[in-house]
C-alpha cells in the first residue's frame, strides 16, 4: 500500500486506481461532513490502510481529506455517537454531522445562534453553540433543537 497522505484526493484517487485499487471512498477529516463534489480541490490527510501494508487490491481504500487551503487535523474528526440512544455533545461540530448522527425520525430545528434570523442552508458551514436536550441526556424520540453559528463565527 503505497503512502497517499499530502497528495491531492484526485491525484490519490488516480494512482491508488493505477495501483489496482477500485473499491474507494472519502470523507471529511475535519469532522464536518461536506462532500468532496471537486476532488481536485481536497487533499489527503489520512487513510485507512498502513502504507506498506500488503492488501488486496479489492480492499476499501477511504481517504480522510480537507480542503486545499485547510491544515489536516492530527487526528481525523469523528462525529458522535448517538448509541445507546444518549444525546451526543455537538458542540463545534456540524449541524450536518449532528443531523446525519441522530436517528432521521428526530425532528431537528436549527436556528442561528446570533439571533440574526439567518436560514442555516448549508449545514456542514455551521457549527453548533447550543443543544437541547443537552449532551448525555437520554434520547426518547424528543425534538432536537440546535443554535448554531457559521465556522468562522464564535459562538455568543
Amino acid at each position: 500500500m503505497p503512502n497517499f497522505v499530502g497528495m491531492g484526493l484526485q491525484s490519490a484517487q488516480d494512482a491508488a486506481q493505477k495501483q489496482g485499487f477500485y473499491v474507494l471512498k472519502s470523507h471529511d477529516a475535519s469532522g464536518r461532513a461536506r462532500f468532496q463534489a471537486f476532488d481536485r480541490n481536497w487533499q489527503v490527510c489520512s487513510q485507512n490502510l498502513k502504507a506498506g501494508q500488503v492488501v488486496p487490491t479489492d480492499t476499501e481504500l477511504d481517504f480522510g481529506a480537507v480542503k486545499l487551503d485547510e491544515t489536516c487535523p492530527a487526528h481525523d474528526q469523528k462525529a458522535p455517537s448517538a448509541a445507546g440512544g444518549t444525546m451526543p455533545d455537538f458542540r463545534g461540530k456540524s449541524v450536518k454531522a449532528a443531523r446525519q448522527t441522530l436517528d432521521s425520525s428526530t425532528s431537528i430545528t436549527v436556528n442561528d445562534a446570533t439571533g440574526a434570523s439567518r436560514w442555516v442552508l448549508m449545514e456542514s458551514n455551521w457549527q453548533v453553540c447550543t443543544q437541547k436536550p443537552a449532551a448525555g441526556a437520554k434520547l426518547h424520540g424528543q425534538p432536537v433543537t440546535l443554535d448554531a453559528v457559521k465556522f468562522e463565527e464564535h459562538c455568543p
